[in-house]
């Protein structure tokens, strides 16, 4: 049951990339749709501002990965976490929600700690895959974490943090708007063809990292398949033109799209994408893929020495099994990737294997016996509905 809470509660809200910008747009609605009075502002993309979030800064000058990457961006990123660190401070709202992006959002956890104020954390930072003492800091600052694995509640309860799995935005928001050959004629492609989908991310020094890659793998791939027609998503943290350059002088049947990323992965018979919340996107729509990454040596090396895991896809780490390939480091290079891809449309029985087991996650992500409702969680804490804090 849901609490009654007082008139215009405000509420902080942070997603500081593409992905979080998505799900937390999609909490903003289903939380407007129950309480109208409670309003948000914060730091998102597009898809905030469409929930109508104020958006005080935008997600895309923040989305960058790797030691050196965050370094360059310094500035840029320690001038927003002051921001709104000084928000919290002079003008504390009634609860904070992070998004994801822990480096960032613990240290405003932090300081809404300092100021009394309340901390709803969605999305865990990936403590149990790597850096595990983080979640002595997490149960000091956060009261209370929604998670969207089951194994995660698990992994919170054992060291007595405030949990609670709401399931996985996903399962809800994988939408394709016709099938497979109504869009393809849509984007004109023909369905005779092969159609291989490239993804480098959603944040800029994703597409800086890997993209040239990604285009020569592209080059060599029409060696073998001249027939190859390829399509490219545009998240929402990007622009087309941050895509174009990286394909001048480069003749592919191409085609580049925008806020379709869905309809876009459904037309692919393969694809080439980076790790992360893509990689489940893939796995619940059914679509073979090749996962890769690549990221500057040192940042490499000391992820490496902490990483608890064996797979870095995260249909990998939710089946608890190698069921795609993925190229890493050292191993991410156009042969690999090139044929491991074309492994995919040319090797029947491996193709239907993955699709098979594929059938998995879903039931993994979707747990309805344990379930809770994030938006009444996020209600319950404005009405004071709140697990006791850990110390």
């Amino acid at each position: 049951m849901i609490e009654t809470i007082s008139k215009n509660k405000r509420v902080m809200i942070i997603a500081g990339e593409a992905s979080g910008d998505s799900h937390a747009a999609k909490l903003v609605r289903e939380v407007k749709a129950k309480n109208t009075d409670i309003t948000f502002y914060g730091i998102g993309g597009k898809n905030m501002r469409e929930a109508g979030v104020e958006t005080l800064v935008d997600s895309a000058e923040l989305a960058v990965v790797g030691l050196f990457e965050v370094l360059a961006h310094w500035n840029t990123i320690s001038g927003a976490l002051k921001k709104m660190q000084h928000l919290l401070r002079t003008e504390p709202p009634d609860l904070l929600v992070l998004t994801d992006y822990p480096e960032f959002n613990l240290r405003l956890a932090k300081t809404a700690k300092e100021c009394d104020i309340k901390v709803l954390y969605y999305i865990s930072p990936q403590v149990w895959a790597w850096r595990q003492k983080r979640v002595y800091k997490i149960r000091k600052l956060v009261d209370m974490m929604a998670v969207i694995f089951p194994f995660e509640e698990i992994f919170y309860k054992k060291y007595d943090v405030p949990v609670r799995f709401v399931g996985h935005p996903l399962i809800d928001e994988i939408h394709v708007s016709a099938d497979q050959k109504k869009l393809r004629n849509e984007f004109m492609l023909d369905n005779e063809k092969p159609v291989i989908g490239l993804f480098p991310g959603s944040r800029h020094s994703e597409i800086k990292r890997l993209l040239p890659i990604i285009v020569d793998c592209a080059k060599q791939i029409i060696n073998e398949k001249p027939d190859a027609q390829f399509v490219i998503p545009v998240a929402s943290t990007l622009k087309e033109e941050d895509i174009l350059p990286y394909f001048k002088d480069v003749e592919l049947d191409m085609r580049i799209i925008s806020h379709r990323s869905h309809d876009v992965m459904s037309v692919c018979d393969a694809v080439i994408t980076v790790s992360g919340t893509v990689t489940l996107e893939l796995a619940l729509l059914k679509i073979p893929m090749v996962v890769i990454n690549k990221i500057s040596k040192l940042s490499y090396f000391i992820v490496m020495r902490t990483l608890k895991l064996a797979h870095i896809a995260l249909c990998n780490i939710v089946a608890n099994k190698r069921i795609v390939p993925e190229l890493i480091q050292n191993d991410a290079t156009v042969d690999k990737i090139s044929n491991a891809l074309l492994n995919l449309l040319n090797n029947t029985e491996e193709r239907n294997k993955i699709i098979t087991e594929f059938d998995t996650i879903e039931e993994k992500l979707e747990n309805k016996a344990v379930k809770t409702e994030l938006s009444d969680l996020l209600i319950d804490m404005l009405a004071n509905k709140v697990v006791s804090h850990k110390s």
